[in-house]
């Protein structure tokens, strides 16, 4: 089982990234959560991974804290939640703000995420009562952080539109909704993650 890799962002194509350890790439799927903290391409990560082996693959779910992958863990186990689900969950709101969520039996704002529905949405605030009980926002000891580096780059805006609609569309938005979404936030020398960041505050 591989617990965390250390090494240099060589890529960022939301919802995926690169990290570079010692000379080998490793493709790891991200939420946007981790996303949004990540450094510039070119600067030392760390990221704590969840690696995931089906029978025609095997993938790496990189996320930004232990508390964050602790999160994701959580969600796979549930009837009927797999990582495409949980990534989107987590995509649209913070461990913070999900626990709340599920506090407050808010099912409206769950419903927001693609891929719930009404019933599911019900269902998961039932199966996270639970496991949320002894959760709270307190950070697990061990996690490692590293403040997210100033990129310097010069932002490509159409660039920067695109790869903010794949994301979203990836993480199971309609391709409309998510063209929609990202249209209302478009502002010159935004990256695809301010893009995103801004479309998805709008939609969930």
């Amino acid at each position: 089982m591989i617990g965390y890799l250390r090494g240099t962002l060589f890529e960022k194509q939301p919802p995926h990234v690169i990290l570079d350890v010692n000379g080998v790439g490793y493709e790891l799927e991200v939420p946007m959560t981790t996303l949004f903290q990540l450094p510039a391409v070119g600067e030392p990560l760390v990221l704590h991974v969840h690696l995931v082996v089906r029978e025609d693959a095997q993938l790496l779910y990189g996320f930004y804290t232990k508390r964050d992958r602790a999160l994701f863990r959580e969600l796979i186990r549930l009837n009927g939640v797999g990582p495409k689900l949980a990534l989107a969950l987590m995509s649209g709101l913070s461990v913070d703000e999900l626990i709340q969520c599920v506090n407050a039996e808010d099912t409206s704002r769950l419903m927001k995420v693609p891929g719930v529905g009404k019933k599911t949405a019900e269902r998961l605030l039932v199966e996270l009562k639970d496991r949320f009980k002894n959760w709270d926002s307190t950070p697990l000891a061990g996690q490692v952080a590293m403040e997210p580096a100033a990129a310097g780059a010069v932002i490509n805006s159409q660039s920067a539109e695109k790869d903010a609609v794949s994301a979203l569309i990836s993480l199971g938005f309609k391709p409309a909704e998510a063209s929609r979404a990202v249209g209302l936030v478009v502002e010159d020398g935004l990256s695809s993650e301010d893009l995103i960041r801004r479309a998805l505050k709008g939609m969930v």
